[in-house]
């Protein structure tokens, strides 16, 4: 063979495979990709276009937040001044929802905004009616009879600091009266006839007395004789509490005091009694009535035992 065939028979022995079939070579190595590149360049490169596409999905987010806020900022609502922020807080007692909130001009302040509840509004109390004066209540009237023994000398002056009367001194028909008294005691009469006096057990003094000034230890007084006879008196009131002090006796007989209001009420009634001598007692009478009302005394004799039973009066004192 000539060099021409010496040369074809080497190529064609290149051109023979691993299995000698005639099967040429591949133009590359196994496990080398066809492009040429290797696995960690295709790895930076499959990282490179992962971060191309988180790029792409951050602009476009980017641009939805953008154009929220312009519509946001769209005409028909109050415009956004530059140091405000975008979404607005929700005014207390309204919900946000994430979104902001616009409260449109002339709108009343507790309109309800389609969508969201209305603002609960906290029932208001009615303002207080003016007080009217109350008037002033009557007070309540009041009687109350005790009893006591008399005491061995009585200060008419210091007993009657508001008025007092004393019967008999110069005989049945005398009386004397507290000096620029009230003038509160009065003497109603009685029936029977009236006798003066002066063996009472207890004596009496004054010394601001009308018209004798002054007594010192008198014994005198006024008596009336026989059942149903004696003495009626009327003590004024004035709506405020006042105390009347009644000195009074007997002689062989059972006396009644009866007192009363002329307002109206139950009548007290307290007796004494001694049928042998004479025996007095100072009947203390607290009371209340309204004014133009007065206290009603009645001292009588409702028995007698033997003679001239009879019951007597010495004096009255109002304080």
């Amino acid at each position: 063979m000539g060099s021409g065939g010496q040369v074809a028979q080497e190529d064609l022995t290149r051109g023979v495979g691993p299995g000698g079939r005639g099967v040429p070579d591949p133009p590359y190595r196994v496990g080398e990709p066809a492009d040429g590149r290797t696995r960690s360049e295709q790895r930076r490169l499959a990282r490179a276009r992962q971060r191309r596409r988180w790029a792409v999905e951050g602009l476009v987010v980017l641009a939805c937040l953008v154009a929220l806020g312009v519509y946001a900022a769209a005409p028909g609502g109050p415009a956004a001044g530059p140091d405000d922020e975008a979404v607005l807080p929700a005014p207390a007692g309204r919900p946000s929802g994430g979104f902001p909130v616009v409260d449109r001009p002339g709108s009343p302040a507790d309109a309800a905004t389609p969508g969201l509840r209305p603002r609960q509004r906290t029932p208001t109390a009615p303002p207080p009616s003016p007080s009217s004066p109350v008037a002033p209540q009557p007070a309540a009237v009041h009687l109350d009879v005790a009893q006591a023994d008399v005491p061995a000398d009585v200060d008419l002056t210091a007993a009657g600091t508001r008025d007092w009367v004393h019967w008999g001194l110069r005989g049945a028909d005398s009386t004397v009266r507290k000096r620029d008294g009230s003038g509160e005691i009065a003497d109603e009469g009685g029936r029977g006839d009236r006798v003066g006096h002066d063996v009472s057990p207890e004596t009496f003094s004054w010394r601001d007395g009308s018209p004798v000034t002054s007594s010192t230890a008198t014994t005198t007084g006024v008596s009336a004789c026989g059942v149903g006879s004696g003495f009626a008196l009327a003590v004024d009131g004035g709506g405020e509490a006042r105390t009347v002090r009644l000195y009074a006796g007997l002689w062989m007989a059972r006396g009644r005091l009866e007192a009363r209001l002329s307002s109206g009420g139950a009548t007290t009634v307290r007796r004494l009694e001694d049928p042998h001598t004479t025996h007095t007692a100072e009947f203390t009478v607290r009371f209340r009535a309204p004014k133009g009302a007065k206290l009603l005394l009645t001292w009588t004799v409702e028995a007698t035992f033997g003679g001239c039973g009879n019951v007597n009066l010495q004096a009255v004192a109002l304080r």
